[in-house]
C-alpha cells in the first residue's frame, strides 16, 4: 500500500489533528519569542525590514511545512520529529505501520 493511499481510522485522525496542532502551536510561539527578541533590540530601521523579511521567509516555510492532508501527512510527521517540533510518542494510539513509517522517515 502507497503512502498515500493509507487510511485513518476516527480515532488515529483525532490522534494526527492534536500532534499537528500541537506542532504548530509549538513552531508558532518560538517564531514569536523570536519576533519580540529581535524587536526588543531593534535600533536601526533596517533591523525592522529584516524582521519583516524574517517574518515573511518564516510564514513561507511554515504554510508549506503544515499541510494537514491525510496522503501527505506521515511525512509532515516524520519532518516535524526530524525539526524538533513534534515528539514520536505523541502519535501514540496509531496503527503500529504508520508509526514505524514515521520512525524510519525521521531517520532518512
Amino acid at each position: 500500500m502507497q503512502v498515500s493511499e493509507i487510511e485513518w481510522s476516527k480515532t488515529e485522525e483525532e490522534i494526527a489533528k492534536q500532534a499537528f496542532d500541537k506542532a504548530y502551536q509549538r513552531e508558532i510561539e518560538a517564531v514569536i519569542q523570536e519576533v519580540r527578541q529581535r524587536s526588543s533590540m531593534m535600533t536601526r530601521a533596517d533591523e525592522m525590514w529584516q524582521l519583516h523579511d524574517f517574518l515573511s521567509a518564516r510564514r513561507h516555510e511554515i504554510d508549506g511545512k503544515y499541510d494537514y492532508k491525510y496522503s501527505v501527512l506521515i511525512f509532515v510527521f516524520a519532518r516535524l520529529i526530524k525539526e524538533g517540533w513534534l515528539h514520536l510518542d505523541e502519535l501514540q494510539g496509531l496503527e503500529k505501520d504508520k508509526l514505524t513509517k514515521v520512525a524510519v522517515m525521521t531517520r532518512m
